[in-house]
């Protein structure tokens, strides 16, 4: 049953999200802030979302009673609105609390602005300029209509103040640095997943967006480049892409080269461990970017996509931008396997972002 005093709820709905306000979830609990914690859904799998929310000891989230885990986006996002409409009318809260770029923030943030009530923006300012990506649709519409903008480095501060965005700007470092830092020690004590690679040194590769799986094309030139990469590569692979490797007939290719070790999806002990241990990470994920810089983890990573929303890694020296054609990912590959150091740079900051949150949006509601 929730409590209607409360004037705070935090929104969550996929993987990422969890990841990324449990920093901030933390922080509210040690100060004693109360707040609303739900979860709209939208990863709805279980060992893409829900079994963060354990692993990082969080509280279990008020799920929004709208099943929405596999509608197309448009029905997705208007599920969501109504949904959280209801919600923010029983709770009566003054401030939603959004993550990153998901149909959840949109969904969020628009049944709350049509509330008229205030939105807070973690993760504003990140800009790939693709407008193929929904992603980018969604955090630029969202960070317009937000009184709260949290921005984790100063080149998306400089991307929102270029916008004339009507919020506040604060530049807070990234949360998922606070997750690494807290959960490595963690996963280094419990998870066995290396019991299940056999090789000792490896490529931890993952593909899951949709301008590169749903297009045959292009998952093909990234299936061939795993298959031919000098070093084995190790894949969690996610649910869309393993649907789309099989309707594109890729899968069994995959699944029987020698080279290649396809694991189910993991926990966030297990990846964490993964990309501790590996020589290169090969992603689409921005997130992934953001993690490898990490202070425990420091893996250079190779960015397949056209851009990408994450170019404090690029200037650090830590990650390269190399596309979808197999050439390209395979030259990328190789140089970061034969690059000898990586600088001592950590863009997201280092550990301290949900703390800062925190503590700002006790002053706003104060």
């Amino acid at each position: 049953m929730l409590q209607l005093k409360k004037k705070l709820v935090v929104v969550v709905g996929t993987r990422p999200e969890v990841l990324k306000m449990a920093p901030v979830v933390e922080a509210f609990q040690k100060s004693g802030q109360s707040f609303h914690f739900v979860h709209s859904g939208q990863h709805s799998d279980y060992n893409m979302c829900m079994r963060f929310v354990r692993e990082l000891d969080l509280p279990n989230p008020v799920r929004l009673p709208a099943e929405v885990g596999s509608d197309i986006s448009a029905a997705q996002t208007a599920k969501i609105m109504i949904a959280m409409e209801n919600l923010i009318r029983r709770t009566k809260a003054r401030l939603v609390l959004v993550q990153g770029d998901t149909n959840t923030v949109l969904g969020a943030t628009l049944a709350s602005l049509k509330q008229r009530v205030d939105v807070g923006h973690v993760e504003a300012g990140l800009r790939s300029y693709d407008w193929r990506m929904p992603e980018e649709h969604n955090r630029r519409m969202v960070d317009h209509v937000s009184k709260l903008l949290f921005a984790p480095t100063f080149v998306s501060k400089r991307t929102l103040l270029q916008e004339s965005v009507l919020g506040k700007i604060f530049v807070t470092g990234n949360t998922i640095i606070d997750t690494v830092t807290k959960m490595m020690p963690m996963a280094e004590k419990s998870s066995d997943i290396l019991s299940k690679v056999d090789f000792n040194e490896f490529v931890l590769a993952t593909t899951h967006r949709v301008e590169n799986v749903d297009n045959k094309e292009t998952l093909s030139n990234i299936v061939g480049a795993f298959m031919e990469c000098t070093l084995p590569v190790v894949i969690p692979i996610h649910p869309r892409t393993q649907n789309r490797l099989h309707a594109f007939g890729l899968y069994k290719k995959l699944a029987h080269c020698k080279n290649i070790a396809l694991l189910p999806p993991l926990g966030y002990l297990d990846f964490l461990m993964l990309m501790k241990n590996c020589k290169v990470i090969v992603t689409d994920s921005g997130g992934l970017q953001e993690e490898a810089s990490s202070p425990s983890i420091r893996k250079p990573v190779v960015v397949i996509r056209e851009s990408t929303d994450r170019p404090e890694a690029v200037q650090a020296g830590l990650a390269i931008v190399v596309g979808t054609r197999r050439e390209r990912i395979l030259k990328g590959v190789q140089s970061m396997i034969c690059k000898r150091r990586l600088p001592f740079r950590f863009p997201y900051g280092k550990g301290t972002a949900g703390q800062k949150i925190a503590k700002i949006l006790r002053k706003e509601l104060e």
